[in-house]
């Protein structure tokens, strides 16, 4: 790298690691820090712990997100797995809303904390809960996540559970201290169809993986400039002031439990660039909203490549009104698949290439034969979740919660939690930087090189 291309990164660097362009003098500087300034040693790797027999549960958070979640609990309540024993909001509205729902599902009501914005910590403090889940604006996500386990709780938090490199690096280090489990819940691991993919590959239909495509294009608009949807308009503001990736694990989570990351493989690096912003704006104009500026692109293109070298393309759009997509392409050397609609490839002999897609009736008879058991086994009490994103959310919390019970890793362990997280600042490094490639840090101390099968796969 030229000395005047390292300048001009470091200048930027200074945004997402929290240090000034001084401390950069050279690019080793800029390598040592995307190292941990603590010795980890990737011992959450399959990080168990006592099996908990109910699991006590503490909720932060009871906007849009942690009002669905608490509905995931019904039948793991109402089957003596679980319980929800305190809950902290702001909004007393909030509050109503779901300690009336409670009271049909449990018979104890939990304790609320919602005095002022550090009532969350009394909750964390109690000595009767096991799990915090954290559904709460990103920016609040990793000062609760780290809160949480240094008064030895285990943590289950939304999307993204960091939004710079600086903050997952010291949920790594809190995460190995205190060896609890420190889980980002990114839902769409658990959806059908993505469970469906995972098993098929376990299976070998897809030969090997070497490309896949994930992505999140979807139409928020309104949602993001609504004065309410969003509590004083959170997500917006970092619309304005950050470019890149900025919600990247809907796609990428799927496609790292495909391509093994983490657990023979890992991400090495990225290149990403963002297109113009005008769709946002346009909106935000015709409703004369206070809101009128914005960094981020309408679409984010980002590129990575793992040690093995097998590529994922990622995308990002909020702000046009194309059909939701999280693409969901799956490139391996026996078969193909496309998302949204679904769409499977089989190529059944080198010499006789087809260039269709199965039809409806090949394709079903893939989907019954490789459905993944957990949803084949679940399919009424999943039915009977569908306002949590079609059963995958519930089949989430289930997941968590059982695991818990039985004293068994998580499937999203801390390493996967703050590798696809950190897409979301290290894609912003190379779009400011005319799509430089950027290195990802290997948050596992060199143990993602120990192959072993997702946790996904398992039947509990």
């Amino acid at each position: 790298m030229k000395r005047k291309d390292f300048l001009k990164i470091s200048a930027s660097a200074a945004m997402f690691f929290g240090i000034t362009p001084k401390t950069l003098a050279d690019s080793s500087q800029l390598v040592e820090y995307l190292k941990p300034t603590f010795k980890n040693n990737g011992s959450c790797v399959d990080l168990i712990d006592e099996p908990i027999n109910k699991v006590r549960v503490g909720i932060i958070g009871l906007g849009n997100r942690g009002s669905v979640l608490i509905q995931m609990f019904e039948y793991l309540i109402k089957n003596n797995f679980s319980e929800i024993v305190a809950i902290s909001d702001l909004s007393e509205t909030n509050i109503d809303k779901n300690i009336s729902y409670l009271k049909k599902i449990q018979n104890k009501k939990p304790d609320i904390y919602s005095d002022d914005i550090h009532s969350w910590k009394q909750l964390v403090k109690r000595n009767d809960i096991d799990l915090v889940i954290v559904a709460t604006p990103w920016d609040t996500h990793t000062e609760m996540c780290i809160y949480s386990m240094q008064n030895d709780k285990h943590v289950a938090c939304e999307v993204p559970i960091a939004t710079s490199i600086k903050d997952c690096w010291k949920i790594i280090q809190v995460a190995e201290s205190t060896k609890k489990h420190c889980m980002m819940m990114e839902n769409c691991c658990f959806n059908n169809e993505e469970l469906w993919l995972l098993n098929m590959i376990d299976k070998d239909v897809f030969g090997n993986i070497n490309h896949a495509e994930g992505a999140y294009i979807h139409d928020l608009r309104k949602h993001l400039l609504d004065d309410d949807y969003y509590h004083n308009q959170w997500r917006i503001k970092h619309h304005q002031n950050r470019n890149g990736n900025l919600y990247p694990t809907h796609g990428l989570g799927p496609v790292c439990s495909y391509m093994d990351i983490g657990r023979g493989d890992n991400l090495k690096h990225l290149v990403s660039m963002s297109s113009n912003e005008e769709a946002l704006s346009i909106a935000a104009k015709s409703i004369n909203s206070e809101y009128n500026s914005f960094s981020c692109g309408d679409m984010n293109t980002t590129l990575i490549k793992t040690n093995l070298g097998k590529t994922i393309k990622l995308q990002y759009d909020v702000h046009t009104g194309r059909p939701y997509t999280r693409l969901n392409n799956v490139n391996g050397t026996k078969a193909a698949h496309q998302g949204y609609p679904s769409k499977l490839y089989i190529n059944n002999s080198e010499l006789q290439w087809s260039h269709s897609w199965l039809n409806q009736k090949e394709y079903n008879d893939y989907r019954k034969k490789y459905n993944h058991p957990l949803w084949a086994t679940m399919e009424k009490e999943i039915s009977n979740n569908q306002v949590g994103h079609g059963g995958m959310d519930f089949v989430m919390i289930y997941r968590i919660i059982r695991c818990l019970n039985k004293g068994l890793p998580l499937d999203i362990n801390v390493y996967d939690s703050v590798t696809w997280s950190s897409i979301f600042p290290l894609s912003e490094m190379s779009v400011i930087n005319d799509t430089k490639t950027i290195k990802i840090p290997d948050f596992t101390s060199g143990k993602w090189k120990e192959s072993r099968k997702s946790e996904l796969l398992r039947v509990i």
